[in-house]
């Protein structure tokens, strides 16, 4: 690694919005150490380093306790300038459906998995007194996600966490910022089986956009940042409508076989 350059890490960082969110750090001059789950995030390593920084390709499970810490030694103890926690996984169909064995995959990579990576590294940014924190979060934490209870649920979550954390560590020199994005055109919606949806099968952002959105919110130290206007608008709805309401709105968008014509 290239001691005069920051360091970003970034996890879910083979596709999608981590994807884009380790191209935005590496365009700007990161160092980077990226993780994801699959054996495709060496080939997305590759794409970085074309860019001209140096990369660390971790393939690791980021739902588990063990594979954080595999990613926390590939930093080897350097400094890092910012955190970009992005790794997430989504599941559709009824509650009672669901193999528990996935909820609890969702349960730890969204919540467990990130929490515990963002403790690490936070400690370490409060006592070098600098460092940038980005959180994933969704606008889907707005609403109780019918058909998707456990995903929207864990989001809720994090939203939640992301503006606590950010209050507590406002005299630190760390700043806390949470990217709410709405439904992306990414891998997010086959791997969580919504393909059959309405929400699966209606347009969606571009994931480049999202994550630069997100970015430069992260750079200015914004508390949060809502991409998208379409999205901006839902959660000021959300945010006066009933819950029993919302809940049946999110049904039609993502019950089983909603996207049949």
């Amino acid at each position: 690694m290239n001691e005069t350059r920051e360091l970003a890490v970034v996890t879910g960082a083979s596709t999608g919005i981590g994807h884009e969110l380790a191209l935005c750090c590496a365009r700007h001059g990161y160092d980077l150490v990226v993780a994801a789950d699959g054996p495709d995030i060496h080939a997305a390593a590759d794409r970085f380093r074309a860019i001209g920084v140096q990369v660390e390709a971790v393939q690791a499970d980021l739902s588990t306790l063990h594979g954080v810490d595999e990613l926390y030694e590939a930093i080897g103890g350097r400094p890092v300038g910012a955190l970009l926690a992005n790794a997430g996984r989504g599941l559709g169909d009824g509650f009672l459906d669901q193999d528990f064995t996935e909820v609890r995959q969702v349960i730890d990579t969204n919540i467990t998995g990130t929490i515990y990576l963002v403790q690490k590294i936070g400690r370490d940014m409060v006592l070098a007194r600098g460092g940038r924190i980005l959180i994933t979060g969704s606008i889907a934490g707005y609403m109780p996600g019918s058909f998707q209870a456990v995903y929207n649920g864990t989001k809720a979550f994090i939203d939640s966490f992301s503006f606590a954390l950010r209050n507590e560590l406002k005299d630190s020199g760390v700043t806390v910022t949470c990217l709410m994005p709405g439904p992306t055109e990414t891998e997010f919606f086959k791997r969580a089986g919504l393909e059959d949806t309405k929400v699966g099968q209606a347009e969606k952002d571009d994931p480049a956009q999202v994550a630069q959105t997100g970015f430069d919110a992260m750079l200015r130290g914004d508390g949060d940042v809502v991409s998208g206007w379409k999205n901006k608008l839902q959660t000021m709805m959300a945010s006066v409508t009933p819950s029993g309401v919302l809940a049946e709105m999110h049904r039609a968008q993502a019950e089983p076989g909603s996207g049949k014509n």
